[in-house]
Order: C-alpha cells, then structure tokens, then sequence
C-alpha cells in the first residue's frame, strides 16, 4: 500500500493534464488507494476514542479525591457530548473548505491537550475546561461525519461496508483502552492514564499528515466502485464560510419530516449508548458489588461485539431497506434495556453476559443504516445533514449522562434510568418506521 503511494503522488503532480486517465487505464494500483484512507481512518478513529474511554471509568476516583458529586462529573462529560454532536457538522463543511489533514490533525491535538492538562487540574470548573470544551471540541471535529465524508467521497461500491468497519474504529479503541484505563487508574491513579489518553491522540497525527487525502481526484483516481465517467470523488470546490454551508444544509433539511424523524431516532440511540451505559455502566454496576475492573472489562467486552454488529449492519445496510434495520435495532436495544436491572450483582452470572454480547451487537449498529437514509434524502449535502442527526444523538446523549447521575445521587440506584430508556428506545422504532424512501443516485 506504501509503495504505491508515493508513485501516485508524483504522477498526480506531474501532469496537469487527463491524470485520471492515465492512472486508471494504465498505472491504476492493484489495490485502490480508497482502502488506504479507510485504514487510516480507522486508526484516527480508534486514536481518538482512547480519550473517551476515560470518563466511565475515572467518575469515582475524581469523586473520591476532590469530593465531587456524580452530578458535577457528569455534567463535564455532557458538556463533552453536546459539543461533539453540535461541532460536527460545522467540521464536516469545515473539511470541504480546509482539507481533512488539517481538520483532524486539529482535532486529534485538541483532545490530547483537554486530557493531558486534567492533571493539573483542582477545581470542577478546570474539569468542565478540559474534558467537556477542549476535548469536545475535538473529538465532535473527528466524530461520525468524518466517517461520512470519507465514505462519500472515497466508496461508491462497498459505501455500507467501510462506514460500519469505520463506526466499529470507536468500538476498537472501547475495547483496547478501557481494561488499559481501568488496570492504570487502579494501580497508579487516575493521571496515568489521561496521559496515556492523550499520548495516543498525538501517536496517530503523523498517520494523518502524511497518508490521509481529501478526494480521489487529488491522486487522479475516481471513488471506488465508480462507473466510467462519474463525477463521485472528485474535488467540489466550496465558496462562502463553512458555517454558513451547515446552517445552509440543516435549513434545508429541517423542511423534510425525514431530517426530524431521523434526528429524534438518533436522539435516544445517543441516550441509550454513550449517555447512559458509556457513561454510567461500570458505576451502577459497582453499586450491585461487582470490581471496577471486572465491569469495565463487561464495558468493553461491549466493545468487542459492538465491531462484529456494526459491520455486519453496514453489510446489511448494502442489502436492505435502512428502516427496516433501524426499527429492529431500537426494539431491540429497548427490550434489552428494561432487562438490565434484574441481571447486575456481584459477579458477571449468564444472563449478564447474554446481555453484554446481545447489546454490544447492537450498539452503534443504527450508525450504517442512519449514514445511509441521509444520503439518501440530502444527496451531497449528506455528511453534512449527518452532522446535525449526530447533534441530536449528542444532545440526547448528554441529557442521559446528566439526568442518570442526578437519578443515581437522588435514589442511590439507576434503575429508573434504564427503564426510562428502554421505553425511548420504543419510540424511536416507532419515528424509523415513518420515514419515507426517496432515492439519490451517487
């Protein structure tokens, strides 16, 4: 893959003229550079979930040190939340105006900043700073629309397949950081392994600087999967300021009852997942006797399934109608849901496991489907309509994160929070099921 590289760099560079042609009839790699930037994105991807691992499992050491309320360290990972769904789809115009080498590399060293300066920290409001602004900010520059955007703009065969390998890269890092978090903060504290958060964002920007590239054209290729003659993947040049074009998209999106629909589904995915279980899994866990260390190890076993579902939900988003996989999805996740709280104690009994590989098949597995209906209904502007839908789920996510700690400080459980979940999750099959086909060619 390497190797190839730098010959098509300097073709590309050499010839002002039909490049494309002379690449694909004569020179064309044997492998296209399109897997290239999918690899690269999903060491990106996992890179930048090292830092989102931490949260879940550090909320009761800070507790401990600096005496705050589950309440107050929750509202930092809101803050986080929200500013990952609500940056995303001014980074996604953002990367049609910059280039996605500088937006992620941005990004990565933003997120390696929030968490290496949390060290330092000795106050709540510093702790607001780091995890909630500076680390949101950059991972919601990196977030799911950066999947979207190499998708659209890279695959035009396979275009399902690669956004579940990319979306299953968040589910990659859960798995490789959180048992390293977890093993960290019980043997060294709870800096260790921020450190370690941060360091693994920074190991990842020279893969970005130096092989991530923006559109096919650029190395004079055509998207995979790309008939003679088409237009995919090459370079739209952009005019006015990038958050115009967002708020220009989601202008016109909002006029579709599809957008709301699509939006408020994603709403409860990102309260279902991130909000509620990412954030508070391992602490309501703890409360019913079980080892810190054995419920992350549960988390991200999660983690390990979670690759397995969202690929095969890209697959099947190839395949088959998108609601109709969205509708499962959620009844599913909400049965499971209102299960949990009968199925915690001390140690991981069978029925927990079951739970543990039955949600993780299921947990970002809405992403390949919902990446799909958008590009669907808004065409080109789709990544960016993606931005806004993955807004909701943020928000949602970050009502969860705060609305369950402030139940479990209240009720000293977290039972209420999952059955209110469970019953969201309904609803949310019952939006998925109403939305309408409208068909866009690539």
């Amino acid at each position: 893959m390497l190797s190839v590289w730098p010959l098509v760099r300097w073709r590309s560079n050499r010839h002002s003229g039909p490049v494309t042609q002379i690449l694909e009839t004569k020179k064309a790699p044997r492998v296209h550079l399109a897997w290239a930037v999918a690899v690269v994105g999903f060491v990106t991807l996992i890179g930048a979930a090292g830092f989102r691992s931490v949260p879940s499992v550090l909320l009761d050491p800070l507790h401990e040190e600096f005496g705050w309320s589950h309440a107050t360290i929750s509202a930092a990972v809101s803050i986080n939340l929200l500013l990952f769904g609500g940056i995303s789809p001014f980074a996604a115009a953002l990367m049609d105006r910059l280039g996605l080498r500088k937006v992620v590399s941005g990004a990565l060293v933003l997120i390696a900043l929030g968490s290496g300066l949390t060290v330092f920290m000795t106050a709540s409001w510093q702790l607001l700073l780091c995890w909630g602004l500076l680390v949101g900010v950059g991972t919601g520059s990196m977030s799911m629309t950066f999947v979207a955007t190499i998708t659209g703009r890279w695959f035009v065969h396979r275009r399902g397949l690669v956004t579940g390998i990319l979306t299953a890269a968040g589910a990659t890092g859960q798995l490789i950081f959180l048992p390293l978090i977890a093993s960290l903060a019980s043997n060294y504290g709870w800096r260790v392994p921020a450190l370690v958060a941060a360091g693994a964002a920074l190991a990842v920007v020279p893969l970005v600087l130096f092989f991530l590239r923006d559109y096919p054209s650029d190395v004079g290729l055509r998207a995979y999967g790309a008939p003679e003659g088409s237009t995919a993947g090459q370079r739209v040049e952009t005019t006015g300021s990038s958050a115009m074009r967002a708020l220009n998209a989601l202008r016109m999106a909002a006029r579709r009852p599809a957008f709301w629909m699509l939006a408020g589904g994603f709403a409860i995915c990102g309260a279902s997942t991130n909000g509620l279980i990412g954030t508070h899994f391992v602490t309501a866990a703890h409360d019913h006797g079980m080892p810190v260390t054995t419920a992350a190890s549960l988390l991200a076993l999660v983690g390990v399934f979670d690759v397995g579902g969202t690929i095969l939900s890209g697959y099947l988003t190839d395949r088959w109608d998108p609601r109709y996989l969205l509708i499962a999805y959620y009844s599913l996740r909400g049965l499971s849901l209102l299960v949990l709280p009968s199925l915690l104690g001390p140690t991981a009994a069978p029925s927990t496991w079951v739970f543990i590989i039955f949600y993780g098949l299921d947990w970002v597995a809405t992403v390949p489907p919902t990446v799909a209906l958008c590009r669907e209904w808004f065409g080109e502007d789709g990544p960016i309509v993606f931005g806004w839908v993955f807004a909701s789920h943020q928000v949602g996510a970050a009502l969860a994160a705060t609305g369950a700690g402030a139940i479990r400080d209240a009720q000293g459980s977290y039972n209420l929070a999952w059955y209110l979940a469970g019953g969201l999750c309904a609803a949310a099959a019952l939006m998925s099921a109403s939305i309408g086909r409208r068909l866009v060619t690539a």
